[in-house]
């Protein structure tokens, strides 16, 4: 599947982001957001905490600097049509999803007003934010569960349907510190036509347009199975091991960016290549909250 341009900004975080030191993530994504201007809204339907996980992102907003900051929580679908909630994204300059449960994201939000409104809003330039269950529901298809620290096995990842905010990847959060190599590897080894990006903690993949740029402490690793010559996932039966050929694997860390249309890194100071890339569209999809990213 081809990757699709990004028509708003973004702003993919691999969690446990700094709170309390530099804000260096954090920073990067208000400034994005329109700086000290931004009018931010937190959204905490992944997770189980509402209060304590909103009240927590909209102090430390408002310490770096930016007033406008508000919460919309949604709890069961019909959250999704309050007209107050749907108001406060209206007027947002940029949305940032906690963390906890991507299938509370998607299963909440899916086909509702918000999630119409998100798509719209994006469409116009509004920046999505979101760390770790935030970030993974990003894409067409995303993981909810899997194998960490263990080599790629057959059926070793659960997927899901995400929001398709772009398509033609999986994301994957948490990377290097909970081992997630492998669980990455099973999934690109099931859909070979998505790009697999594994974004470590403290550390925010920024997708603008056709490219992304990385922010922060980690690195984003980067798994292209497209020009793969074999693998046995025909052959092998459940939780066996997976052989994978010719995969190519990229690590970027501060600064680098990646081309996603040529699926290759950019060298410093080298121009994007252009590339045909496809258009976004589509929607997928009482809660038992449970965190699992």
């Amino acid at each position: 599947m081809e990757l699709s341009q990004a028509r708003g900004k973004l702003f993919a975080v691999g969690g446990a982001e700094d709170k309390e030191k530099d804000c260096r993530v954090l920073k990067e994504f208000l400034r994005v957001a329109k700086g000290a201007r931004a009018r931010v809204v937190v959204m905490t339907v992944a997770t189980d905490e509402p209060a304590k996980s909103g009240g927590e992102l909209v102090s430390v907003f408002k310490r770096l600097g930016v007033d406008g900051v508000e919460v919309v929580d949604v709890s069961a679908r019909e959250d999704a049509d309050s007209e107050e909630a749907l108001e406060k994204i209206k007027q947002a300059t940029g949305l940032y999803f906690t963390g906890g449960d991507q299938l509370h994201i998607t299963s909440l939000l899916g086909g509702t007003q918000m999630h119409r409104l998100i798509q719209q809003r994006f469409e116009r330039g509004l920046v999505v934010g979101g760390t770790s269950a935030g970030a993974a529901m990003m894409s067409n298809t995303m993981i909810i569960g899997g194998d960490s620290d263990n080599n790629p096995r057959f059926e070793g990842v659960q997927m899901a349907p995400g929001l398709d905010l772009f398509l033609g990847c999986i994301v994957d959060t948490h990377f290097s510190q909970r081992g997630r190599h492998g669980r990455l590897l099973t999934a690109v080894a099931h859909y070979p036509q998505e790009l697999g990006l594994g974004i470590d903690e403290n550390t925010a993949m920024v997708v603008d347009k056709t490219e992304f740029r990385v922010v922060g402490e980690g690195a984003v690793t980067v798994i292209d199975a497209s020009e793969m010559t074999y693998t046995n996932v025909p052959y092998v039966e459940k939780r066996q091991g997976l052989s994978l050929f010719n995969v190519k694997l990229h690590v970027l860390a501060e600064g680098a960016r990646f081309d996603l249309a040529a699926r290759e890194p950019i060298g410093e100071d080298q121009p994007a290549k252009t590339g045909k890339v496809s258009e976004s569209n589509g929607t997928k999809n009482k809660r038992n909250r449970k965190g699992k990213n």
